[in-house]
């Protein structure tokens, strides 16, 4: 060993990484910060009908938000291989200005189509940034240090969710306005260090072209068993996108925060139990218990920390359903945040496992997928159902009994996760020709049922037409299904012919 390769080793390891990873995680932080500022209350900006809020009501809003965050899963898939392609720095100058021009622009506007348009352009800004920050913390790490590197990276994440809805606490009484401008300044502050500070890593050496990342995802959406894996695990995600939407109402319209409120006064703050602090709960549990719920895990195989998460998860709605006090509230919230530290990360290790041997790189590039059915799905059902089940029972005797089956419907659809990954497991874990006919059976049945529902929406939609008041939500929506469905058809079919050249076909 050279004396220089000794000196290397005795070297602290945060020492170890260049300013350029130190660069990207600041950016991490301001960009969730952004995000997760204006999204802690969006959803209540969105439906408010009252200081200042658009006053949608919640199955728009449901669908709106649904559009945006699918967006913002979906694009990374082209932002990689486009930063790969023209360079990080020049891609991130490009996300930088659509994100803070996104968030400014949103509020700035009040029709449901101009701040629909505007979300957009900060979902796609949102998009193109998130794998350049990822593939930044990959190419400024080693094997030795990559672990810590993107642990600091994860840190940083719940940093920005746990500080930026503290300051929007004091910005929303003031303005809303003041809100988007934040998320807006946040984003255009970093257009500095991406001109002044930050470096392009050492880029790959064979850039793929859009079309061979579309052929990428093409082979990926065609294997029935990854798909229904992804799905499976949507079910467990449609809960967590309800603390953007449904939770942020339900604690306007049903909870009591009076008691918060008051103890909050006995410490001296004078601040008001709201929307904010939902995210703040979610972040604080998991800055504060990350490190030792990862060390419990890592004792363990993933399929079983897997579904201990997700039934933790589950049982933070069922506290939801048994009780309307702040307090267990607040425990909902937090339990269902420990179901999701414990569940999430083991959920990557699991796809280790179940990929096929030569293609999971590709695999774990496209694991994002059960963020854009979760969030499809999980803000598009919560805004539907709280707009007819809940908001005609606000202030009622029937609330409280209303509002009890309303969460065990969401914790049904934990425990619906929870079995199917179990069975998943022991039928389809294994790749080989029976457990790929097996799942491309199950899938079948699937978007067959999708197809056919998105028909029935499309033939309403169109109905309405002939009214007065055309109905597009539902016309988008059924369009959204159909090709969901008839896309993933076409999908199996191509799966079924490249399944008779793998082994054991």
């Amino acid at each position: 060993m050279t004396d220089v390769s000794a000196q290397a080793m005795k070297r602290p390891i945060l020492l170890s990484y260049p300013a350029t990873f130190w660069v990207a995680n600041v950016m991490e932080l301001f960009e969730r910060a952004a995000y997760y500022g204006l999204n802690a209350v969006l959803g209540r900006y969105l439906t408010d009908k009252v200081g200042g809020g658009l006053g949608f009501t919640a199955d728009r809003a449901g669908f709106l938000q649904g559009i945006i965050y699918a967006a913002i899963y979906v694009i990374p898939i082209l932002g990689g291989a486009l930063a790969d392609r023209y360079g990080y720095r020049r891609m991130l100058l490009f996300a930088f200005s659509l994100l803070s021009a996104g968030y400014y622009m949103s509020g700035a506007v009040s029709t449901y189509e101009g701040i629909f348009a505007t979300l957009l352009l900060m979902a796609v800004g949102g998009g193109l940034f998130k794998p350049i920050i990822s593939g930044t913390i990959a190419r400024t790490t080693t094997q030795e240090n990559s672990g810590l590197g993107f642990g600091l990276y994860y840190w940083m994440i719940n940093l920005g969710a746990l500080i930026a809805p503290a300051i929007v606490i004091y910005l929303r009484a003031m303005s809303w306005r003041y809100v988007f401008t934040a998320s807006a300044l946040y984003c255009a502050l970093m257009l500095l260090p991406v001109v002044f500070v930050y470096r392009d890593p050492p880029l790959p050496e064979n850039k793929k072209s859009v079309r061979e990342v579309l052929g990428a995802a093409a082979t990926v959406l065609s294997d029935s068993r990854f798909m229904l894996m992804i799905l499976i695990y949507s079910c467990f995600w449609i809960l967590y996108f309800q603390t953007f939407g449904t939770v942020l109402w339900y604690l306007r319209d049903f909870v009591d925060a009076g008691p918060a409120n008051d103890f909050m006064a006995s410490l001296g703050l004078a601040v008001k139990f709201d929307a904010e602090f939902v995210t703040m709960i979610n972040a604080g549990t998991i800055v504060l218990l990350q490190v030792l719920v990862s060390w419990i895990a890592t004792r363990f195989r993933p399929l079983p920390v897997m579904l201990t998460g997700m039934l933790i998860g589950t049982g933070g709605f069922l506290v939801l359903a048994l009780t309307r006090s702040v307090w267990g509230f607040i425990a909902g919230m937090a339990v269902f945040s420990i179901g999701e530290m414990t569940t999430h990360p083991k959920y990557y290790s699991y796809i280790g496992l179940v990929a096929p041997e030569d293609k999971k790189a590709v695999y774990m590039g496209y694991a994002f997928l059960y963020g854009v059915i979760g969030s499809l799905i999980g803000s598009n059902l919560g805004g539907e159902m709280y707009q007819r089940l809940l908001t005609p029972v606000i202030g009622l005797p029937a609330g409280p009994g209303t509002a009890r089956t309303f969460w065990l419907v969401f914790a049904a659809l934990g425990v619906v996760a929870f079995l199917g990954f179990f069975l998943y497991d022991r039928f389809f874990s294994k790749d080989t020709a029976e457990t790929r006919r097996r799942a491309r059976s199950v899938l079948v049945v699937l978007y067959a049922l999708t197809v056919i529902v998105g028909g029935l929406f499309f033939a309403g939609a169109v109905r309405t037409f002939f009214g007065e008041e055309p109905s597009w939500k539902t016309l988008i929506q059924a369009t959204i299904m159909l090709g969901l469905g008839a896309g993933g058809l076409v999908a199996i079919l191509r799966g079924v012919r490249e399944a008779e050249t793998l082994p054991g076909a």
